[in-house]
């Protein structure tokens, strides 16, 4: 994968941490640094660790699914991406889970991991595909930590417009890469 294609995988990864925290915004009376910190570090950490987690796993069935490595990345990364699109034109907004306006450990360990799922069964299409994994986890945690932190400003400021725009944009990113994938794997792109 290029620097382009892994930097766009971070910025779709991000958008489901990005949503949950214009959610939170809304929830949270004043903003300030220390939040906005707390937001990154959760979403961020989560979506480096996650793709770690899952490239060590997919490296255990490496030599089974190498030979249909593309397969299975456009696959997940498909499904990845059409749930993403598929929560951006539901009508729920930002439900209760997500607009919690604590910082406490639980709550932000359960928004952290739900937030990061996508990124682990990605970690496991990393496992099959040519990817520096320590780049990439660099830089899906780097632009997670910051998206969150914007997020978190945004939903203070402007409330949800933003929200649903972001995940669909995430889900239509994955979607085309896992494509672009398939596509090299026949030799069209």
């Amino acid at each position: 994968m290029s620097f382009t294609e892994l930097f766009l995988l971070a910025l779709a990864l991000s958008m489901d941490a990005f949503a949950v925290s214009v959610c939170k915004g809304l929830a949270v009376q004043k903003i300030d640094l220390k939040k906005a910190f707390t937001v990154g570090i959760w979403f961020g950490g989560f979506q480096a660790l996650m793709p770690i987690i899952g490239y060590f796993l997919g490296m255990q069935f490496q030599s089974f699914i190498s030979s249909f490595s593309s397969w299975i990345a456009f696959i997940l990364l498909s499904l990845i991406g059409a749930n993403m699109i598929k929560e951006s034109l539901s009508k729920d907004g930002c439900d209760e889970k997500n607009s919690n306006s604590s910082f406490a450990f639980t709550t932000m360990l359960v928004m952290a991991i739900a937030t990061s799922i996508d990124a682990l069964a990605v970690g496991i299409t990393f496992a099959a595909l040519d990817v520096n994994i320590w780049l990439s986890v660099a830089l899906i945690g780097a632009i997670t930590f910051i998206l969150s932190g914007i997020g978190l400003k945004v939903g203070n400021v402007f409330g949800i417009k933003y929200k649903s725009k972001a995940e669909f944009a995430g889900g239509l990113i994955l979607i085309l890469l896992g494509v672009k994938i398939l596509l090299e794997h026949f030799g069209i792109l």
